[in-house]
């Protein structure tokens, strides 16, 4: 545990307190305090705050967006039919497939002139989409992250609803409970606990996303999909190589995704005493 996870977040502290960039001899760091997260806070030109924004707006619709889809269909799975065997292995596709190649799909099918997305709108509704201009790209990374993640969170409901006694289905149906009464009373209560659980690993992976926005736009056009993952590699590993404050960026991150881990962990636990 030390060397896998305290020792690097303790390295990255340190480093964040100092002058280092790429290529500096250890003899020539500086140690600066607090100045680089005096800086964060301080300009606002730096577009830290628009980073931060962005990454709470997509982990924010990210997650809901793969909740309710993954409910829906983990609730139709529930169900017993012909292929159901065959819908599991296709939903098990995108979560075998890693981010950067399912990236690459992506970034075809949004392509304005010869993606099969705007191909599809052109004969059905009459009009295409630039998915890739400022004014969709948040939008288009966000589509394609939910479909990566979203069977993960519907084989894990469908589990638990697997898993779920039949006895208080049995007693709400001699009650005369309809299905809406019957989900929201008895089904969601009982996976509550495995809900917080999908809530909470989904969103310390949109907070800290960087594969798919990073190959479908790099952040762009301009800074429309500069989340904070992506804004931290750009300023440690971009043209300046501010490492310290690229570290700087990354210990502000781990205090949000603690923050909101924090949160949700009170949740399952207070659920666990009810």
């Amino acid at each position: 545990m030390s060397l896998l996870f305290i020792v690097p977040i303790l390295f990255v502290f340190l480093i964040s307190l100092t002058n280092y960039n790429l290529g500096t001899p250890l003899d020539q760091v500086k140690f600066l305090g607090l100045d680089h997260y005096i800086r964060l806070f301080t300009d606002t030109q730096s577009g830290f705050f628009h980073s931060i924004y962005l990454s709470l707006m997509f982990t924010i619709f990210g997650v809901l967006l793969q909740l309710v889809i993954g409910m829906a269909c983990a609730l139709l799975l529930n169900f017993e039919f012909r292929l159901k065997a065959l819908v599991i292995g296709c939903l098990i596709i995108p979560i075998a497939m890693t981010p950067s190649v399912s990236s690459q799909i992506w970034k075809l099918l949004f392509n304005k002139e010869f993606g099969a997305i705007n191909y599809l709108l052109e004969h059905t509704l009459g009009f295409t989409v630039s998915w890739m201009d400022a004014d969709h790209a948040f939008l288009s990374v966000l589509i394609a992250t939910v479909w990566q993640y979203t069977p993960f969170v519907t084989l894990m409901l469908y589990a638990g609803l697997r898993s779920l006694p039949e006895s208080p289905y049995e007693a709400a149906k001699i009650e005369g409970a309809n299905r809406f009464q019957t989900f929201f009373y008895i089904t969601l209560p009982m996976m509550r606990q495995l809900i917080v659980l999908c809530l909470l690993l989904r969103t310390i992976d949109m907070l800290k996303v960087f594969d798919i926005p990073y190959v479908l736009t790099q952040g762009g056009p301009g800074n429309a999909t500069q989340l904070l993952g992506l804004l931290i590699y750009d300023t440690g590993f971009g043209e300046a190589n501010f490492v310290g404050r690229a570290s700087a960026m990354a210990v502000v991150l781990i205090i949000i995704v603690s923050l909101f881990s924090l949160v949700l962990f009170r949740t399952m636990a207070k659920g666990r005493e009810d």
